[in-house]
């Protein structure tokens, strides 16, 4: 056991875990068993990319597979991945780039781990032509408590494997993964941006663009109010068929203190978004760029969390059915404009049809927005009340990866099948999140 203690990428709320290493695969079932024995419950700890309280443990006591990173077989010929859980999925590309391969689904941060990735089902800016993380899961190993080690996959275990997949870590601790990679020839981005004026626009342009591009995905100012309110900035984008391959050296720096207060606020924040559209050509521009910069942006500042100082930050990040998605998003930003409490930064990109295997999933077909704000205590009575209201009567749901508020009655109601994962829980299994949500 270590000393250090480990917190979540949001730094709220605030409940210090500590870790108990796991050096190798063996490690996995002497500690589980060691901390049931000592804190009844746990929970598997990968590299902390969760924002709220999903990877918190109840009893504060952690399983941390991060040092379960090594490469067990990849198959050039197929684009078979297996490795370890604890490997990162930066960690993944350095092995699959160099020789054509990528991952088929990736989020916004090469820094989480495989574990986390099925845990979370994790989508990108291709949901819309390739759907979730978990589809390409050929299988993993999970240790459980109870039943000891198994291999899931779609023929084995097929219950423990869909309820794993976006399970949020309470089936078991997964400690092995099989992926399936895609094939590409170039390792380059052609990208298209256009600057939108208005929500309107906005779902104008994505009808017309994301049939074109495989990766689709939108800034929005969420500052802006009346007739600009929902302004932004479109990026589609598709890999070079005529380009490089090769693994890219791009250069992070790495914010090494935490300021004593938050560089965030809502005046920062109104004055950024203001710039940031101004700054875009009214014209639709094409470009060709890396692929570092295209998928992982935020990834070039190291522990860019500490820009939001001690408090911490929240994201709320929700998905809205397609037949309401235009009127809930004017609803939301009005809510928001109107809050006086200013984000940084807002995302937005419409999901596809193609249905994940996890029992409780997040994405669905229509739109998900997704914002971070600096922490403070109004933001629920005034802020995120409002949007819970909005979204739940719109039939949407939010994130839990990236949440820290959701009411028990909305989770259930956005996740109907959660008992199914409940009844196939590790009893030795739980987290914050999951014991808020349902008990």
């Amino acid at each position: 056991m270590n000393a250090t203690k480990l917190m979540s990428w949001g730094r709220y709320p605030y409940f210090p875990q500590t870790p108990h290493f796991c050096d190798v695969r063996e490690d996995v079932p002497n500690q589980l068993t060691s901390i049931i024995a000592n804190s009844s419950t746990t929970l598997a700890y990968g590299n902390g990319r969760s924002y709220g309280d999903s990877c918190m443990a109840a009893s504060d006591h952690v399983i941390y597979t991060r040092p379960l990173h090594r490469l067990l077989r990849i198959d050039f010929e197929l684009g078979i991945f297996v490795a370890e859980a604890g490997m990162t999925l930066g960690e993944v590309l350095e092995f699959a780039v160099p020789n054509g391969w990528f991952l088929p689904v990736t989020p916004g941060t090469k820094f989480i781990t495989l574990g986390g990735a099925i845990a979370n089902d994790v989508h990108g800016k291709n949901h819309h032509l390739r759907g979730t993380f978990g589809r390409y899961i050929r299988s993993f190993g999970l240790v459980r408590s109870d039943h000891g080690y198994l291999k899931c996959s779609p023929l084995e275990n097929r219950d423990l494997f869909l309820a794993t997949i976006g399970g949020l870590g309470l089936t078991g601790i997964i400690d092995l993964v099989e992926i399936q990679l895609v094939k590409i020839n170039g390792t380059q981005i052609d990208e298209t941006r256009q600057r939108f004026g208005s929500l309107a626009e906005f779902f104008d342009i994505s009808a017309e663009q994301d049939i074109k591009h495989e990766f689709c995905v939108s800034w929005i100012d969420s500052t802006a109010k009346g007739a600009h309110a929902g302004r932004g900035i479109y990026m589609g984008g598709n890999f070079a068929t005529d380009g490089k391959i090769g693994l890219e050296k791009s250069r992070a720096f790495t914010l090494t203190v935490t300021p004593p207060f938050s560089l965030v606020n809502r005046f920062s924040a109104r004055i950024f978004n203001e710039l940031f559209w101004h700054k875009q050509s009214k014209h639709r521009l094409k470009a060709r760029i890396g692929y570092e910069p295209f998928f992982y942006p935020l990834d070039g500042l190291l522990k860019w969390n500490r820009i939001y100082g001690s408090k911490g930050f929240r994201q709320y990040q929700c998905a809205i059915p397609e037949r309401d998605a235009q009127s809930v998003l004017l609803a939301m930003l009005k809510v928001i404009a109107n809050s006086g409490v200013g984000s940084f930064l807002g995302v937005i990109k419409r999901f596809g049809d193609i249905p994940s295997p996890g029992l409780i999933s997040f994405p669905m077909r229509g739109t998900t927005f997704a914002l971070d704000f600096l922490q403070m205590n109004i933001l629920e009575p005034k802020l995120f009340q409002n949007l819970d209201a909005i979204i739940g009567e719109a039939g949407g749901r939010l994130y839990p990866a990236k949440d820290s508020h959701m009411s028990g009655r909305d989770f259930r109601r956005g996740y109907p099948a959660w008992e199914q994962v409940e009844a196939l829980r590790d009893p030795a299994l739980m987290s914050r999140f999951w014991k808020r949500v349902t008990t």
